[in-house]
């Protein structure tokens, strides 16, 4: 009885020692938390999207208040609630642009030639497994709603062509599409750049009119008509770069392509495409 009595003292005095070191360094070690960052975070849209490059509104709002960036860092917001941010913090807001998801394929119902019928699981991974879902293209949107199934944000939607249409206002470029496409035909893209190219097929001539009608078919003429530096051809295909641009991209750059593979996007990417657009180009030889 003696011995349980030690152990149970023995305990209690332990725990008291412990109880006493921890009330101690919470008292002296304690790290006091700016209150600014519960009213920033509050001020944020709370998406916790990562379109800023932080995992969360909590971890953006405390490098706002630690003054490490600038409010405009969050694209989600809206320009009013990036400056009542800046101006509750005293710091200037800072300039930033909008990323967007972009379908480089505008292929689709219709358009991307068939070889067989799948009638498998609904998936675009499980397709792209399996022979390709089909498609001619092996490069092509499979059209089967993976990357609308990843969006939590209800950005995407399939649309008559049976591709996914990104709604730009609700996109948060949170790069779950991305992750969920298995062909790699989305890009999270600057809303300012306009100019995109809608095939990834890397093929040329015939060849590239065989398994798509609105495929790349390598002409070059977008790259002859864009500003210098602007487009340049890789593996078949127009890159591109605004970074070694010498002159402002133009929709005049489109004008001359045969198929429509590079387009000038103004809002949504596939707003005006109608089915049989290429077609009525090629026929009337523009």
């Amino acid at each position: 009885m003696t011995e349980i009595l030690s152990a149970a003292a023995i305990m209690a005095g332990l725990g008291l020692l412990f109880g006493t070191i921890l009330a101690l360094s919470y008292r002296f070690l304690k790290v006091q938390e700016d209150p600014r960052i519960d009213e920033v975070e509050e001020m944020l849209p709370g998406s916790n999207c990562g379109a800023c490059g932080e995992p969360g509104c909590r971890a953006l709002s405390e490098k706002l208040v630690a003054g490490i960036t600038a409010p405009s860092k969050c694209t989600v917001s809206s320009r009013d609630k990036i400056e009542l941010i800046a101006e509750y913090l005293g710091v200037e807001a800072g300039e930033g642009v909008k990323l967007v998801a972009r379908l480089h394929c505008g292929g689709g119902l219709g358009r991307a030639f068939r070889v067989a019928s799948y009638e498998g699981t609904s998936s675009c991974r499980a397709a792209h497994l399996v022979g390709g879902g089909g498609l001619e293209c092996s490069w092509g949107c499979l059209g089967l709603a993976d990357c609308v199934d990843a969006c939590t944000f209800d950005a995407m939607e399939m649309n008559v062509l049976l591709l996914p249409e990104v709604d730009v206002d609700k996109c948060t470029a949170c790069g779950d599409c991305v992750d969920a496409c298995p062909r790699d035909l989305i890009d999270l893209m600057p809303v300012t750049h306009k100019l995109i190219v809608q095939c990834a097929a890397p093929l040329a001539a015939e060849e590239a009119h065989r398994v798509c009608q609105v495929a790349c078919d390598a002409c070059g003429r977008c790259a002859a008509d864009a500003a210098p530096g602007l487009v340049r051809m890789e593996n078949n295909l127009p890159v591109v770069d605004y970074a070694a641009a010498e002159g402002p991209a133009e929709p005049s750059a489109t004008w001359r392509c045969p198929t429509g593979a590079i387009r000038w996007v103004d809002g949504e990417q596939f707003q005006e495409i109608e089915p049989d657009e290429p077609l009525k180009r090629r026929a009337a030889g523009e």
